[in-house]
């Protein structure tokens, strides 16, 4: 098999090491402020066609959270941007 083919397993300085794990530590502050944004969003788009596709992706951001199943159906059956609003805060608190 030729070189150019063959992936080698990146080096990173110990800098780089260090940026990529902050990220990873920080993921889920960072996953729970997009979901905080989609929040401003969905109050602004209420009653638009946009609305749903913001509300799909509230749903997904809160699968990627690990939310238990129990509180996004009822979020997403409330479909309420007060209800999502509300425990975002409370999430966000816990961190």
């Amino acid at each position: 098999m030729n070189k150019s083919y063959v992936m080698r397993k990146k080096e990173y300085s110990k800098y780089q090491r260090d940026v990529i794990q902050r990220y990873y530590d920080n993921l889920d502050a960072i996953k729970l402020g997009k979901l905080e944004e989609l929040v401003t969003e969905l109050y602004l788009a209420q009653n638009t066609p946009k609305e749903d596709r913001l509300w799909e992706r509230a749903e997904k951001a809160m699968i990627q959270l690990k939310i238990k199943p129990k509180i996004i159906e009822h979020i997403m059956q409330k479909r309420r941007v007060e209800v999502l609003a509300e425990n975002v805060q409370d999430w966000l608190k816990g961190l």
